[in-house]
């Protein structure tokens, strides 16, 4: 989740369309099993206002455009600008449209249960992921979020001995991932009593946002010993440096700017772990409801092993990207024999389909 995830795109966070494909007409969509011919599958996103989440609808558009799905599919993106009636009205407009699918990073994990609900009523197939709805009738789509907050809190705990001054920066208030998240570490940090959190501010999962809190905070805090970042990593490192603080242990998500820290490319080099909350997931949302559609699926939610680095395991070109900006989300891909889907470095930074691919996800054995 994670929110990513530049505020400079903020401004195109009021709603957005993009058709890929022909539009034909409004369907009635099958409750179940088997549908024939082109699907229309909307993707409902809550707000595109950091990279993060650029790069998350950058991968679901190039997937649009590559084998299977631009043969198969009609695909629609739409941006409610962090605002959940937005969201909901959006979303009505869909279900009124007749689309067969809508995948959901929502603004809220209760604030879209009666609109959800009306999809799944109409025998739309519902799908979220990351920030993901509470209303049980959909599937979802994700990584476990707590075990992401407990992982990168036990690092740091272990790191530390069990002892020393810790903030946290949080992401965006109210959604899912972030409640879930802040419940794993500070279950962590509770359970090992010399570990004091002396400040928890919120980075809004922006790199820049992030600096900037970071940099307002640390004039009133005591030596810092542990960070964990739930996104922004390389902006609180950046806040540190410019401050001429200590570099305190880190652990955060899967920005290539942390990463480049981790790996020695920039200094100071960074004891660190670095969790993904893998762009990608918009893919395997897109996946699902496809296959679900279609009848090659089971309605089944699914929950993927997020991708997880150390300062000791940093490969360029695999776990972190010299050449690509500090901002960049270096998990963009899965990776090994075992990868849920491959794709290129032009599908995250520009939205174009990878030359000559056709598009294999992963679903695990249903």
């Amino acid at each position: 989740m994670n929110l990513p995830r530049s505020l400079g795109r903020a401004a195109i966070a009021a709603t957005l369309l993009l058709a890929i494909g022909a539009c034909g007409d409004a369907a009635t969509p099958a409750a179940s099993g088997k549908k024939a011919g082109k699907i229309k599958i909307a993707l409902s996103n809550s707000f595109i206002g950091n990279q993060w989440r650029v790069e998350m609808e950058n991968v679901y558009k190039a997937a649009c455009a590559m084998p299977p799905y631009v043969d198969q599919v009609e695909c629609s993106v739409f941006n409610a600008g962090n605002d959940v009636s937005t969201q909901s009205r959006q979303i009505s407009n869909l279900i009124s449209q007749g689309v067969d699918a809508i995948v959901i990073n929502a603004a809220s994990t209760s604030g879209l249960n009666g609109v959800v609900q009306q999809a799944c009523d109409r025998g739309i197939v519902v799908v979220s992921f990351d920030n993901i709805v509470d209303n049980k009738c959909g599937l979802t789509v994700n990584t476990d979020q707590i075990k992401f907050g407990q992982q990168l809190a036990q690092f740091i705990v272990d790191e530390l001995n069990g002892q020393g001054n810790v903030i946290m920066v949080t992401g965006v208030a109210g959604t899912g991932a972030d409640n879930d998240r802040n419940k794993g570490a500070k279950d962590v940090f509770a359970a090992n009593p010399g570990i004091k959190v002396v400040s928890t501010y919120t980075g809004m999962w922006d790199s820049a946002t992030a600096q900037r809190a970071t940099s307002a905070q640390l004039p009133n805090l005591p030596e810092i010993h542990g960070v964990w970042v739930s996104g922004g990593t390389d902006g609180v490192i950046k806040a540190f440096v410019a401050a001429k603080r200590p570099m305190p242990v880190v652990g955060g998500e899967a920005e290539n700017g942390f990463r480049k820290f981790m790996a020695g490319l920039l200094t100071p080099k960074v004891n660190g772990m670095s969790i993904g909350q893998p762009p990608f997931l918009s893919v395997i949302s897109l996946e699902l409801a496809r296959a679900v559609v279609k009848g090659e699926h089971p309605k089944e939610s699914i929950t993927i092993p997020f991708p997880v680095a150390t300062s000791d395991n940093m490969v360029p070109g695999e776990t972190v990207f010299p050449d690509l900006p500090d901002s960049f989300f270096a998990d963009f891909t899965d990776s090994g024999p075992n990868a849920t889907v491959i794709l290129c470095q032009e599908a995250a930074t520009d939205g174009t389909p990878c030359p000559g691919k056709t598009l294999d996800v992963n679903l695990g054995t249903p």
